[in-house]
């Protein structure tokens, strides 16, 4: 399991990114979404919907999941905490 740490770190890392071009991705999609209504395409506006919901999913719950799910194999497993990872408890700091 110490393969996901580097990858949760990664994601970490990458979030601010991310986010940036989820901003973008919603704006057209609520764009798509606003047209198709107006236009009685109800199949686009749904699928708008839906890829909507999706980003907010992605962002609200599945990223921070998996960097918890990192941060917890990092403690677990006694990995060393990488450069801008915050520094895990040591039985001594409890």
């Amino acid at each position: 399991m110490a393969w996901v740490i580097p990858r949760a770190e990664k994601l970490k890392a990458e979030l601010p990114r991310m986010f940036q071009d989820h901003a973008l991705i919603v704006a057209a999609l609520q764009t798509l979404l606003k047209a198709a209504t107006k236009e009685g395409h109800p199949g686009f506006a749904g699928f708008a919907q839906k890829l909507i919901l999706h980003a907010q999913m992605e962002e609200e719950v599945l990223y921070p999941a998996s960097i918890l799910v990192g941060e917890y194999l990092r403690w677990k497993l006694g990995s060393p905490a990488t450069e801008g990872a915050p520094d895990r408890e040591t039985e001594e700091d409890q």
